[in-house]
């Protein structure tokens, strides 16, 4: 937002110029949006009253009175988050940055189906938030990261592979009706892509996060947003078929050769067992590879290559400037990265890689949580809605 701007400045214009972190007077805000100071003073008394902002001394004041800026409140209201997987659930209560107010994990078999474990899901909210001193009237939202296929718009899983009855179920509405504010959900991979680049990486345009777990997974950000594709496919890279698999692999969605069935968690931990090493799980995989387990090691080492080899032509497709390993498997850290650099690198086009990065995630576990209360912070600080929120708080005040 720059001087000059035309159009209406509500109170959510102004809110979002202040969520960079700099403190404003009064005068700097005029100067940015380009409108009168009584039209300002107006739009900041709202947000002022309702704590979306909040007054502070401004510390580059020159001598005499100082005058008084104002800062975007992050402790105005508080998110809730949840990233459930297959097996496992991380649930967080963060501030308007994202900042982690307090967190629990617990051991969730999403197999149990959306009403059993929704209903937990509700029940531990409860909790955690009573525990870190909050209510439920504190709460602007909730964002849920689900392992499979999702319609962002509506909140409803779409044949997802690995959650018998949860295809078509109405999750968001199922949680807002019973928690009483909005909901929002998405696929857990594009959550983790989320905060992976709001947390690590934001003045990157172009990133591509990879779960590597039970499943695998692709999340995309493009010019700073997710991508989810027409229907919110986007980024399935799991169900990409490989050159290395063999036509007797079939996959758990019914085709043969996918990714997922050579290089996924499971399928490591099933050939390690085939080959007399006792591996149950995604963690029991890289718990070897981290003993120095020579089978465990050549396995993740040819995994990242099999990897590498679908990433090279989405590296050619897309052009990222950040590629992003997490989940389980992603915590074998270079023995996996080493092995698909080795094919990305000799595979894409120079000019597509001489500046890419291939990493793991900085946030780990953490990623799904801080990018599930990122994707609701998004759309409820969003200036219309903001305006829409302040006009509704006050049109209450004045009928009650």
């Amino acid at each position: 937002m720059s001087a000059g701007m035309t159009g209406t400045v509500g109170s959510g214009a102004l809110l979002a110029i202040l969520r960079d972190g700099r403190a404003r007077t009064k005068t700097e805000l005029v100067q940015a949006t380009g409108v009168a100071r009584s039209t300002v003073s107006a739009r900041l008394d709202a947000l002022l009253e309702q704590g979306w902002a909040v007054p502070v001394e401004d510390p580059i004041s020159s001598g005499g009175r100082p005058a008084i800026a104002f800062a975007f409140n992050t402790r105005a209201r508080v998110v809730l988050a949840a990233d459930l997987g297959a097996t496992h659930a991380r649930l967080a209560v963060t501030d308007l940055a994202a900042t982690v107010i307090g967190e629990r994990t617990a051991e969730v078999l999403i197999t149990d189906g959306p009403e059993k474990v929704l209903s937990w899901l509700v029940t531990a909210l409860d909790e955690l938030l009573t525990e870190t001193g909050h209510d439920l009237s504190r709460v602007c939202g909730l964002g849920v990261g689900l392992p499979g296929p999702v319609e962002h718009d509506t909140g409803r899983p779409v044949s997802p592979p690995i959650m018998p009855g949860w295809d078509g179920f109405d999750v968001a509405g199922w949680l807002s009706e019973r928690l009483g504010f909005p909901v929002m959900v998405d696929n857990d991979v594009n959550i983790m892509a989320l905060g992976e680049h709001w947390a690590t990486e934001s003045s990157v345009d172009q990133l591509i996060f990879v779960k590597i777990g039970t499943g695998i997974g692709g999340g995309i950000i493009t010019d700073g947003r997710v991508h989810r594709g027409a229907q919110g496919a986007a980024g399935d890279i799991g169900h990409i078929r490989t050159r290395e698999a063999g036509e007797n692999l079939v996959c758990r969605c019914g085709n043969t050769g996918c990714l997922e069935a050579v290089a996924s968690g499971s399928a490591l931990a099933a050939r390690l067992s085939a080959a007399g090493i006792p591996a149950a799980t995604s963690r029991d995989v890289v718990r070897l590879v981290r003993g120095g387990n020579g089978e465990a090691i050549r396995l993740i080492r040819q995994t990242g290559r099999e990897i590498g080899d679908v990433l090279a032509s989405i590296v050619s497709f897309f052009n990222p400037n950040v590629i992003v390993v997490g989940g389980d498997i992603g915590e074998a850290g270079e023995q996996l990265l080493a092995g698909i650099r080795e094919v990305v690198y000799s595979r894409s086009l120079p000019l597509a890689t001489q500046h890419l990065l291939i990493r793991t995630s900085r946030l780990g576990d953490r990623a799904g949580a801080i990018g599930a209360a990122v994707m609701v912070i998004e759309s409820v600080l969003a200036p219309d809605a903001m305006d829409l929120a302040l006009q509704a708080s006050t049109q209450a005040v004045k009928t009650s």
